[in-house]
């Protein structure tokens, strides 16, 4: 546990404790049930475990919506049963990062009801407070991620408030230092617990346009690739004003600070913005700032190895030296990456794909729960929705519900292992075949292959630290190289369904043991569809 710099190509698993395991028997994963399963997780041989909200919570947007950044929800636990996680991952050699809200609370947070009470109270402007225009309308044009207006009218202090997300989210006002003071003071709790740093949730999000200037409309209301499409008028806007405002720097400092005084506890910050690359390098230059953070650009409906390049290459010039990203393709926000991306192909065949091109980018990376057994996104139907967010734009966008349903691990008891009660999401036919005990041991099943890979990387360095540059492929193939002194590896991956001969630039050496079958037939690679191929560069140069 003492090497400071283990997160610079690390391995970060998400936990979504509503969905891990349910100890409980009530059908809601828990901080027991969490316990009793980290030894799989350490199995993996991933390096952290992120932990979603686990905090008191009115639950309007399941923990997103904190009312006490300090208590563990009854339904979780209890701050107890939080110690005893983080003993047992330390024991088992895994960090823990704890999702951390710091841009909103719930409504119900004794911060906002005592706001809201007055308009000269001592935390009377500790959210965005704005009188009416003359004839009663919202102070601009500003929209919420959720649908509709930002703004949300109050009845006591007879004011519109702030909420990016959902009207039960107002918005701090970072503005107002108390308010940065006492979010590190929030922050200072869960470090002196022992956490080992924090995923830090719409980081961009904390400050606003102090003049409350409007957006400007996009032109021709292209849909944006970061957080909505067409159905959601979100995207209609160019948000230069609602977030991602250049104070956020001096924050970002305080928030450094107070991590060094903890051995320099991990930061990572979730960047929802479509310069995501540009706000990557921002945040994360010259090591005053966060240590990594990650975009939603690998996160889109688009796999095809073009955009993939163009992303990453430009998420790699764009950092330049001193940034540091974290590549994520799934969480808890958006469709299984089997579903997103193989668009019908086998899990069995895409998943171990996506997962060694995840973990051969130039960077650290989160794995989503579920991931490593090639879970396909849920089909659920309306009745079956408990998101706000696919409630409000169903049919044409169905929530997050489809990616959070629970982690199966056992195939035929009713609750799939995951509860003895009845799951808060529907546990889909389609995956009991893919539970833990019909995947562990078995030689070729993704959870197998997730393992293997993970291990076989171990041993080269090029793939964890190494820099990056990709080299040119048929349409379809990314070739990626990764080097560090001594040390320059080749990989190939075709993301289509066809056989691919790839030229190579020149003398390679295959590399066993990595679970893919692309071979080298004189100087080129042949790929079969949905494979991949390592080697070793020969020479110098």
């Amino acid at each position: 546990m003492a090497d400071d710099a283990w997160w610079r190509g690390g391995i970060i698993y998400q936990i979504y404790p509503r969905s891990f395991l349910d100890a409980s028997g009530d059908g809601v994963g828990d901080l027991e049930g969490i316990l009793r399963r980290l030894d799989h997780v350490a199995g993996l041989g991933v390096d952290a475990v992120w932990i979603s909200p686990f905090f008191r919570s009115p639950m309007q947007d399941f923990g997103y919506d904190v009312a006490d950044y300090r208590a563990v929800d009854p339904m979780f636990g209890s701050l107890e049963t939080f110690d005893r996680v983080l003993a047992e991952a330390h024991r088992l050699g895994l960090r823990v990062l704890i999702d951390q809200v710091p841009s909103h609370t719930s409504d119900q947070h004794p911060w906002f009801l005592e706001s809201r009470a007055s308009r000269d109270n001592p935390r009377a402007d500790w959210y965005v407070w704005v009188d009416p225009k003359p004839d009663g309308m919202p102070p601009n044009n500003w929209l919420s991620v959720f649908g509709g207006s930002a703004w949300q009218w109050d009845s006591v202090r007879c004011q519109y408030y702030l909420h990016n997300f959902l009207a039960s989210q107002p918005d701090l006002n970072y503005h107002n230092p108390a308010v940065q003071d006492a979010m590190l003071a929030e922050m200072r709790f869960w470090l002196e617990r022992g956490v080992d740093g924090f995923r830090l949730d719409a980081i961009n999000f904390c400050f606003h346009d102090a003049a409350l200037r409007d957006n400007p409309p996009r032109a021709g209301r292209a849909a944006a690739t970061t957080v909505s499409g067409p159905e959601n008028p979100y995207s209609w806007q160019v948000h230069v004003y609602d977030k991602s405002r250049p104070e956020m720097i001096g924050w970002l400092r305080h928030i450094r600070s107070l991590a060094r005084e903890f051995g320099d506890a991990v930061l990572m910050g979730e960047i929802g913005d479509e310069r995501g690359p540009e706000l990557m390098a921002e945040y994360t230059a010259g090591g005053e700032r966060l240590h990594m953070a990650y975009s939603f650009d690998l996160l889109t409906e688009r796999g095809d190895a073009a955009y993939l390049r163009e992303r990453v290459e430009g998420t790699v010039r764009a950092l330049g030296e001193n940034g540091y990203a974290c590549w994520s393709i799934g969480n808890h926000d958006v469709p299984r990456v089997v579903t997103r991306w193989g668009r019908g192909a086998p899990p069995e065949k895409v998943a171990p794909l996506y997962l060694a091109l995840l973990l051969s980018l130039p960077g650290a990376a989160c794995l989503y729960q579920g991931d490593e057994l090639g879970l396909p996104e849920a089909d659920l139907t309306y009745e079956d929705l408990r998101d706000p967010y696919g409630i409000r734009f169903w049919p044409r966008f169905r929530g997050r519900d489809g990616c959070r349903t629970p982690m199966p691990w056992a195939a035929d008891p009713p609750g799939a292992g995951f509860t003895t009660g009845r799951p808060w999401l529907p546990i889909p036919e389609a995956h009991r075949p893919l539970a833990v005990d019909r995947q562990a041991g078995v030689p070729g099943s993704v959870l197998e292959a997730c393992r293997a890979f993970i291990a076989w990387r171990r041993g080269y360095p090029a793939l964890r630290h190494g820099a990056a540059r990709f080299h040119e492929a048929p349409p379809g193939v990314l070739l990626l190289e990764r080097h560090v002194p001594g040390e320059r590896l080749l990989a190939a991956f075709n993301l289509t369904a066809s056989p691919a001969q790839v030229p190579l630039p020149g003398p390679v050496a295959a590399l066993a043991g990595n679970g893919f079958g692309g071979r080298l037939v004189g100087g080129a690679v042949e790929l079969e569809g949905h494979d991949a191929f390592f080697g070793r560069i020969l020479g110098r140069g």
